[in-house]
């Protein structure tokens, strides 16, 4: 009995364990963006105070593509002009609120939502979306979008290899979102309301 045992699971082993292989690493990691940017060390805050001054209110999940020496921006391009863009690669980008802002003139409820754009040469429109948890912008509506502003473009003097996105805080109580990629920069305004 116990040699039976033995070669089934002899055999049957390394099918498990094939199963249990992990993916290799994605082309285009994910990354985070916080606000205030060491929001993820608030644990290590030596005072109350400091501890509350980290606090996250605002935090970005994204994936970051490489240019890769590719036309990014434009028609027939990696992200077509007039076309929803994901802001990113894979999964759609996530911004989640942990206080209600204010994007232009639309108040947004704290919680979790896709961030994306359609792009223009000289403008975006950004939104913010309900639609959570999706691949790509395959499936964009725009009547589940909680806001929207337009934004214009600007020129960066340097190639920016991997899509990136950075908050910081100009002036006092607005965060602005900070996007490029390629020669491409963008920023979009929210405020704080709490």
């Amino acid at each position: 009995m116990k040699y039976l045992l033995t070669l089934t699971l002899a055999l049957i082993l390394p099918f498990l364990l094939q199963a249990q292989d992990f993916t290799e690493l994605d082309k285009s990691p994910m990354d985070m963006a916080y606000y205030p940017a060491r929001a993820a060390f608030a644990g290590f805050s030596k005072t109350a105070e400091e501890k509350a001054s980290l606090q996250p209110k605002i935090r970005v999940i994204y994936s970051r593509p490489m240019k890769k020496g590719r036309d990014i921006w434009g028609a027939e391009k990696m992200a077509p002009y007039g076309e929803a863009y994901r802001l990113g690669a894979n999964e759609n980008t996530e911004i989640q609120f942990y206080v209600p802002v204010m994007l232009g003139d639309q108040v947004i409820p704290a919680g979790r939502y896709t961030l994306g754009a359609i792009p223009m040469k000289d403008k975006w429109t950004v939104f913010v979306n309900t639609d959570i948890d999706t691949w790509g912008v395959y499936g964009y509506d725009a009547a589940r979008n909680v806001a929207t502003i337009e934004v214009p473009t600007a020129k960066s003097e340097e190639v920016i290899e991997a899509f990136s996105i950075v908050l910081y805080e100009a002036p006092s109580g607005m965060v602005h979102l900070k996007m490029g990629w390629d020669k491409t920069m963008v920023e979009v305004p929210f405020k704080l309301l709490k």
